[in-house]
């Protein structure tokens, strides 16, 4: 009998770990920074300057424009990863991220959870992104983050044949639920050498949005990381690609 029941207990915990373990494996594919099981992904700055990037997510919003106006009396390069969508409804916008000297990137076209869509719809989502991001600036980015920085197995394959290179964060503000200050000490603590910083300008593909905190916790933050001695850079294929030893 007690072989029995050790049998029936191994019968009943197996598969239950077994699925545990996938779990855990999908989970740490999809969401972890400096994971590439599911395609190459950049989390921090190569090389040993002391440079520091801050990226924006979800636009272009109604907000954008005043972000544009800060950095550009702070005189700070940025990186916007914008969603398709969102170009759609304001492709001026879009423009003046790339006039005003900031680099583009692709945030898919209506920010879904990747992992939950189908490889069709992964696609699509890039590539819609893609084409409106041209249609509307005249170029194609190629750097891609993931909405709620959630891959995609797809994205293995998808992100190659669109000369996309993915993009994650070592930092991130967490700032659509928190505070100005709160931003702000959490940047401050957290934001050293090769630091790449997810903050928003936009909320997903909402046509209006308030990030009024963010904007006050970079306008606050960016002298203090400069009187660090760090460096703010915007992102691009070549600076990604430099080797460890860069400077």
């Amino acid at each position: 009998m007690a072989f029995t029941g050790t049998a029936t207990l191994a019968f009943v915990w197996a598969p239950l770990l077994a699925s545990a373990a996938v779990a855990g494996y999908a989970a740490y594919a999809a969401a972890w920074p400096t994971s590439q099981r599911w395609g190459s992904s950049i989390h921090a700055l190569p090389g040993k300057a002391a440079d520091i990037a801050l990226t924006f997510d979800d636009g272009p919003s109604n907000e954008t424009a005043r972000f544009i106006d800060a950095l550009h009396r702070l005189n700070v390069p940025a990186t916007f990863f914008v969603c398709g969508r969102n170009v759609k409804r304001r492709p001026e916008v879009a423009r003046l991220i790339l006039d005003a000297g900031h680099a583009i990137g692709n945030h898919t076209y209506s920010h879904p959870c990747l992992p939950l869509c189908s490889r069709s719809r992964v696609s699509a989502e890039v590539a819609r992104a893609q084409d409106a991001i041209a249609a509307a600036t005249g170029t194609s980015p190629t750097l891609f983050r993931p909405p709620f920085g959630l891959r995609s197995p797809a994205l293995r394959t998808v992100l190659p044949a669109h000369g996309l290179r993915g993009i994650h964060w070592s930092v991130i503000g967490k700032d659509w639920k928190r505070n100005a200050d709160q931003i702000s000490d959490r940047l401050l603590r957290c934001m050293t050498a090769g630091s790449i910083v997810c903050l928003h300008d936009g909320d997903r593909t909402s046509a209006d949005a308030d990030r009024s905190q963010t904007l006050a916790a970079v306008l606050r933050v960016v002298p203090i990381l400069r009187d660090r001695g760090l460096r703010f850079v915007k992102l691009d294929s070549a600076r990604i690609d430099r080797g460890p030893n860069s400077p």
